[in-house]
């Protein structure tokens, strides 16, 4: 076998190989800490649908002024989300702390094995 039929060969293998691949996105939802209830629930909305496509979700709570000083808001409404998509999707980072006026949250779909 000569060498560019080889090189041809393992070009065409190699696509083939990235056309079967599916590229997971990182989307992104943000909230605030006095986020009331209907919008709560258009945002839960929106992230279901990027879970159900297959991409993760990089949930943000941002602070602004004297909301700062009720940090405790952020992490109830973060468990909150967790436990009312719980079937849905797995944490893959939990809000550790701050990260200067955000804490933020990464969220992955279940795989069905």
């Amino acid at each position: 076998m000569d060498y560019g039929k080889f090189k041809f060969e393992q070009a065409k293998k190699n696509q083939q190989a990235k056309k079967k691949q599916k590229k997971v996105q990182l989307k992104e939802v943000k909230f605030r800490p006095n986020t009331e209830e209907a919008d709560y629930q258009v945002k839960i909305r929106n992230l279901r649908k990027f879970i159900e496509q297959g991409n993760k979700v990089k949930v943000t709570i941002m602070f602004r002024g004297r909301e700062l000083a009720h940090r405790d808001i952020g992490s109830n409404m973060l468990d909150r989300l967790v436990k009312d998509l719980e079937d849905e999707v797995v944490v893959e980072q939990r809000p550790a702390k701050m990260e200067g006026r955000f804490m933020i949250m990464l969220l992955a779909p279940k795989t069905n094995k």
